[in-house]
């Protein structure tokens, strides 16, 4: 007898109940020299047992079955199998005859079995194992129908309960949806107030960032004003004192330099102060350098010398004017602040052609600059956090960590990069690349190729309203002008010019200050002009920042305080030239 141990074996094996005749050993010697399961049982009650465990097949001898009560118990464990199950029975009768109980072949005993083959004695070994292959193989269609009935059970019990899960859903799915709605509405209240604050932070943040570097520079502006002021003030003093021409021409050369070097630097400190969003432009480096060379020496201490290298072929920039300047202070800030027993900073400039390689990945040609500073350096475990928002070396109170953050900004906004290098002791050199611009700044390329611009007609018959509000800015501009050959009427307020005009007096030219009292500034005039009367020509004058922004924004022509006779004479010609009064 041949051990089955698992459940697929029993399903596959032939069980054999023979006890007499040598039948059953016979049967089982035959079918497992041809490779099949058997398993022999002594009697119907065993096969009964094995039948609902599993088989494949049954083969019984006709003498076990052909009492009425082994029949009976027979067709009642048939009964019990599954509808799937009809398992196949071999029934091993007598030869030419009904056998000994009386049943032959076709017997209405087993009229009830659809699944029964009968074999008569003497059996053949071929014939029983082709009849006991075909059974098996029908029994496992059976088995094929078995697992596709459990697998489909298994499928509608699974559905059944997604059913009876999607069903408790839908039970609390609307509570849950004005639950999560509820949840989503207050999560973005708090994103939307979240982000608002991070705005106006970074915009508080930003401001002061640049007071912190107006503060820096606090001490030197006063000083180089105060040295300004010396001059013109000692000026005026000796040129009552001076016959001589040629030396009151030379007092008067100084006093001039006094005042443009002192309006550089007021705008300088203008730009820094005003809050304004990025406007790449093309930027003369050579000419930026020299304006804020004052601005860069009154940030250094005594003990610590500027030098700027520049390139002879040196390409302008493309980038923000005002924080490229906000960039270069914060760098020399920071050198000054690392070199306690003083040194040398230096600032190079040249064109650097950029193969996409190295660490900034870019391409193209830039303008390369350097700040050096001879200081202690920076220890290499601090190096990567150096452009970190807030990171600071510094002590509490003496930064606040933000000035060479907004030159990484700076520099990624503007297209270009920065890197840091650096050994302790050693020194230090931050290393700015920007874009190359593809001509020189619009003003530079006129101011070094533009004729003198002549004022057309007899200047005597030019009649200019001066709108200005200080007594004493009013007298000054008023005798330029008449020097320059005009006839001048004065205004002391924007509706106050405007009367004017309405009540006939008539102007060729309106000459207007920007910042007034009355309610209506100079820009605002203008637009009132140019609806009442098209074609009169302004000129406005500024001594703010925020004024040549928005004069520029109008497509106004204005003038920056402090103007020299010559930038005044300028730009009424443009402005005459531009509007062509009538006869």
């Amino acid at each position: 007898m041949t051990q089955i141990p698992g459940a697929e074996e029993r399903d596959e094996r032939v069980l054999i109940l023979a006890p007499s005749r040598r039948d059953g050993p016979t049967v089982a010697a035959i079918l497992e020299r041809a490779g099949l399961a058997t398993q022999t049982v002594a009697t119907l009650a065993d096969l009964c047992r094995g039948v609902d465990e599993g088989a494949g097949a049954v083969v019984v001898v006709e003498e076990e079955v052909s009492p009425p009560t082994a029949m009976s118990m027979l067709q009642a464990c048939l009964a019990r199998q599954p509808a799937w199950s009809e398992p196949p029975i071999l029934v091993v009768t007598a030869s030419g005859s009904r056998g000994s109980a009386g049943f032959g072949r076709g017997s209405e005993h087993f009229a009830g079995f659809g699944n029964l083959v009968l074999l008569e004695r003497p059996l053949r070994s071929a014939t029983l194992v082709s009849t006991l292959h075909s059974a098996l193989r029908a029994r496992r269609r059976q088995y094929q129908v078995r697992d596709h009935l459990r697998e489909r059970e298994r499928v509608e019990a699974r559905l059944r309960a997604q059913e009876q899960e999607l069903r408790g859903l839908n039970e609390t799915l609307e509570e849950r949806v004005r639950e999560r709605t509820v949840e989503l509405e207050e999560a973005n209240r708090r994103l939307a107030a979240e982000m608002e604050q991070r705005q106006e932070a970074e915009r508080a943040l930003r401001q002061a960032q640049k007071m912190e570097a107006i503060g820096q520079l606090t001490g030197g502006v006063a000083h180089d004003f105060n040295n300004l002021l010396m001059v013109v003030s000692g000026g005026l003093d000796m040129l009552g004192r001076a016959p001589d021409p040629e030396r009151r021409e030379r007092i008067v050369s100084g006093m001039r330099q006094a005042v443009t070097r002192g309006a550089s630097l007021t705008r300088q400190m203008l730009a820094f102060s005003r809050r304004m969003s990025l406007a790449p432009e093309a930027i003369d480096l050579r000419a930026r350098f020299d304006d804020m060379r004052i601005l860069m020496a009154g940030a250094l201490r005594e003990d610590i010398a500027l030098e700027i290298e520049l390139a002879e072929d040196l390409w302008p920039v493309m980038a923000d004017q005002t924080q490229l300047e906000l960039a270069i202070l914060n760098t020399v800030v920071n050198a000054r602040d690392a070199m306690s027993q003083g040194g040398t900073v230096t600032i190079f400039a040249g064109n650097a052609r950029l193969d996409g390689r190295g660490e900034s990945r870019l391409a193209g040609e830039f303008v390369r600059i350097e700040v050096r500073d001879t200081g202690i350096g920076i220890a290499p475990d601090i190096l990567d956090r150096i452009f970190d928002p807030f990171f600071t070396t510094k002590e509490v109170g003496s930064g606040t960590g933000l000035g060479l953050s907004q030159v990484y900004g700076f520099a990624k906004q503007s297209g270009g990069h920065v890197k840091v290098r650096s050994r302790l002791w050693e020194g230090t050199r931050i290393i700015l690349h920007l874009p190359r611009a593809s001509s020189l700044p619009l003003a530079a390329a006129v101011e070094a190729s533009a004729p003198a611009i002549q004022v057309p007609g007899p200047k005597g018959e030019r009649r200019i309203l001066l709108v200005e509000d200080n007594d004493e800015v009013a007298e000054l501009a008023g005798q330029m002008l008449e020097g320059l050959g005009f006839t001048v009427r004065r205004a002391e307020s924007a509706p106050s010019a405007l009367a004017q005009l309405e009540n006939g007096h008539a102007a060729d030219l309106v000459f207007s200050d920007v910042v007034m009292p009355g309610g209506m500034s100079g820009i605002e005039l203008a637009r009132e002009l140019a609806r009442r009367r098209p074609g009169l020509p302004v000129v406005l004058t500024s001594g703010f920042s925020d004024g040549q922004r928005d004069g520029d924004a109008e497509g106004l022509r204005l003038l920056r305080k402090p103007y020299r006779l010559d930038e005044l004479e300028a730009a009424l010609a443009a402005a005459f030239g531009a509007h062509l009064p009538s006869s």
